[in-house]
């Protein structure tokens, strides 16, 4: 049976990695340490999702990103090799849809 998760930065979660089924039983969102991946893509996941939290703007969150484009850039580079990483730790049985919209 192949496992399906969404890929995505959502403000206030510590994780961007989301199943399909609510009752999964990796959690909704995924609790990264109940995946089959190693400690530092759990770490980097986790470093990503609280760096994404620095793109909203806390105040009026519907404002834009106080980020420079420097820095989108820098998360979105980041963000995508760490998601290669983490779909070749998965491997086969796992399908992993980038929704980032990055």
């Amino acid at each position: 049976m192949i496992q399906h998760l969404r890929f995505f930065f959502e403000a206030g979660v510590d994780t961007p990695l989301w199943p399909e089924d609510m009752d999964s039983p990796y959690g909704y969102p995924c609790d990264l340490s109940r995946l089959p991946i190693s400690q530092e893509t759990q770490t980097e996941l986790a470093r990503l999702s609280q760096w994404y939290q620095s793109s909203i703007d806390w105040d009026y969150p519907p404002d834009p990103s106080p980020w420079p484009d420097e820095e989108l850039q820098g998360f979105k580079q980041q963000a995508h090799a760490a998601l290669e990483v983490l779909r070749r730790e998965l491997g086969e049985g796992w399908i992993v849809r980038d929704e980032s919209l990055l």
